[in-house]
């Protein structure tokens, strides 16, 4: 049974020649048949198949004008499909801002269109010569997608430099392409062979190509290549409104840090303008350093003090007041900025800001203009400092060189400058040692002392005088009452004392002039106002002190007669020899009152027997060990250097000038 239907589709067409009024019939049916054909999209062989049995010349007529029909709705199908596609991308163009993201999507887009295995685009690069690929679809191999090339090599090469489309069915073989070991081997790895590339144009330059590709061969026809223009254009557009945004967006981030720039820079100027007239303003009414400090520290938003300069350095950073002095900027140091406040060589303080590690230049120009005025304050402070200086200065001359002054106008005088001449006083003279020099420096250097010695007997309630080359000083003593009794150099001292009083005024005035002072003070004189006499003579057992001090080469100490052990002696005029006596023996004496032992007559022993111990325990009838041990315990009373000769020159003459006192006693 099987058989039998199998047979019969065979069987009916032979019966047809036969039977001729049922043909027309059929072949009035074709166009209908084709039309359903049409209808359902059916495939080019069926039409074959459906015209080929009739053979009539209408039959083959129809299946031709059903096959062009096909072929437009193909085509227009297919031009539909290539404009939605263009219509997407640039939708994407419109859509999408950033770059590589339409680039891509175009790339995609071509490949999916063309129906290629493959689609990628490069870019050209004016300053290395050639073109690189950017972005590629369906690429597997490494070396492919980081080629790069020349100009003219290759088919991307040469539509990169022709601006003109180029296609080939099989790369390898052809001939009309200068290949090149990089460019055939990515190739190969890539294993392309078919290959269609566009340039992408902006106006008439070549910023890239757009390529398909298949790995087998292929010819690729008109609609494709005109299709794959229409993405480059899309990529050139893309490309270059990116480029654009890219322009705009700096542009934007440019004025922007402009814009910022000129905030700051307005910001900055309006609190420099602020600074401007709030420190005029504070000149004009006769402001102070600390309304300067306190006026800057408002405006710059931190804490700014007026540091002085003083022995030790003071309170501001040393090296870095320097350094802004000698750069005449203000320096920073770790977390404060300083400001040197000098005038004609003269450091008079610093200005520190603290708080700021970093200061922006209008900032640091207002820390230094500050630093400016409170020099010019202070210079004004000191002008007027200096006529009242001036004033205690013949104050001081009138007690030195007019002895016969009426001690109540003298009185009078010295209350209004604030000074009280009815309590214990000590005259100082000092001078400048420097290298030396003449004229105009010489000068310089004497007005430079006598300034800031007179500064300091204004703040110290005293006065100061320049005379013969020098200065001289008339200070209250400390803790009002004087002392007579001095220890040895560097040994220090109680307030009130002259010789640590003299130290204490050259290291003041060493460190306000930058260059070594030496001074020499004189007794203390109890009552200037009720004695001016006493003052002259003080004054010049002063110098007389001043210039053994720069012969004994100790430039830049401060010390009293007492200091100078038996030089200060020969130099004082009321001759202390029990002074003297006491200083250099005071422990040995108060030892043996104390013990009830005789090491002053051990001494002396030891001393006339031209310091021999074996022959001084034949003087004192001991034993040499006896003697050892008393030596040993003068040592510890009066100091290891007993027995330099200088020290023991003193102490030879001070158990004399006490043998002849007690006896003179007796």
């Amino acid at each position: 049974m099987s058989e039998h239907h199998a047979a019969e589709p065979t069987a009916e067409p032979a019966a047809r020649p036969a039977a001729e009024p049922a043909a027309r019939p059929a072949a009035e049916s074709v166009p209908l048949a084709f039309l359903e054909l049409l209808a359902r999209g059916a495939p080019a062989e069926e039409y074959e198949r459906l015209g080929r049995p009739d053979g009539s010349p209408a039959a083959d007529r129809a299946r031709l004008l059903a096959l062009r029909v096909r072929s437009e709705l193909e085509g227009r199908r297919r031009r539909e499909a290539e404009l939605t596609a263009l219509f997407a991308t640039a939708h994407d163009l419109a859509g999408v801002r950033e770059l590589d993201d339409v680039l891509r999507a175009i790339v995609q887009r071509a490949r999916s269109l063309l129906g290629t295995e493959v689609a990628y685009m490069t870019i050209n690069d004016p300053e290395a010569g050639d073109t690189y690929m950017r972005v590629t679809e369906g690429s597997v191999s490494a070396r492919f997608q980081q080629l790069r090339l020349g100009m003219g090599e290759g088919l991307g090469g040469l539509v990169a430099q022709t601006a003109r489309p180029y296609v080939t069915d099989d790369y390898m073989r052809d001939e009309r392409f200068l290949h090149t070991r990089n460019i055939d081997s990515g190739v190969s790895d890539e294993g392309l062979v078919a290959i269609l590339g566009v340039p992408l144009m902006l106006g008439r330059e070549v910023i890239g190509v757009l390529f398909a590709a298949d790995r087998r061969p292929r010819v690729f026809d008109r609609e494709q290549v005109a299709l794959l223009a229409s993405f480059a254009a899309h990529a050139a557009v893309a490309i270059d409104t990116a480029r654009l945004l890219a322009e705009t967006r700096e542009a934007m981030a440019e004025l922007e840090a402009a814009n910022a720039i000129i905030r700051d820079r307005s910001a900055a100027i309006e609190r420099s303008s602020e600074v401007h007239d709030r420190l005029t303003e504070l000149v004009l009414r006769g402001g102070g350093v600390g309304d300067v400090a306190a006026a800057v520290s408002e405006v710059l938003d931190g804490g700014v003090e007026f540091a002085e300069i003083s022995e030790g350095g003071g309170s501001a950073p040393a090296r870095a007041v320097e350094r802004s002095r000698r750069d005449g900027h203000a320096v920073r140091d770790g977390d404060a900025w300083v400001a040197a406040v000098s005038a004609g060589g003269e450091l008079l303080g610093a200005l520190v800001l603290r708080g700021h590690r970093e200061l922006d230049p209008t900032d640091q120009r207002t820390l230094e203009r500050a630093a400016m005025v409170t020099s010019l304050l202070l210079l004004a402070r000191r002008s007027a400092g200096e006529a009242e200086q001036r004033v205690r200065g013949e104050l001081l001359d009138d007690l030195l060189d007019a002895a016969d002054r009426d001690p109540r106008l003298l009185r009078e005088r010295a209350a209004r400058l604030g000074a009280d001449l009815d309590v214990p006083h000590v005259v100082l003279a000092a001078r400048l040692d420097t290298d030396g020099g003449t004229g105009r420096r010489e000068t310089t250097d004497r007005q430079r002392l006598w300034s800031a010695a007179s500064h300091l007997a204004a703040t110290r309630h005293g006065l100061a005088a320049a005379r013969e080359g020098g200065t001289v000083l008339l200070l209250p003593l400390a803790g009002g009452e004087a002392s007579g009794g001095c220890a040895a150099p560097g040994d220090p001292r109680e307030p009130g004392d002259p010789g640590g009083t003299a130290r204490q005024v050259a290291a003041q005035l060493g460190a306000a002039v930058h260059a070594p002072v030496t001074v020499g003070a004189s007794p203390p004189v109890p009552a200037p106002a009720a004695d001016p006499a006493a003052v002259a003579a003080a004054c010049d057992e002063a110098r007389r002190c001043l210039d053994t001090l720069r012969l004994l080469g100790r430039l830049g100490e401060g010390a009293a007669a007492g200091d100078l052990g038996f030089l200060g002696l020969l130099l004082a005029d009321g001759r202390d020899i029990e002074g003297f006596v006491r200083r250099t023996l005071g422990p040995l004496l108060e030892y043996d009152e104390r013990r009830g032992t005789d090491l002053v007559g051990t001494l002396e022993a030891y001393f006339a027997s031209g310091s021999s111990p074996a022959r001084t325990k034949d003087v004192l009838h001991v034993h040499v060990n006896t003697v050892a041990q008393r030596l040993e315990r003068v040592g510890r009373l009066l100091g290891s250097d007993w027995q330099c000769p200088e020290r023991a020159l003193e102490v030879q003459l001070a158990l004399r000038l006490h043998r002849m006192s007690a006896a003179v006693a007796r």
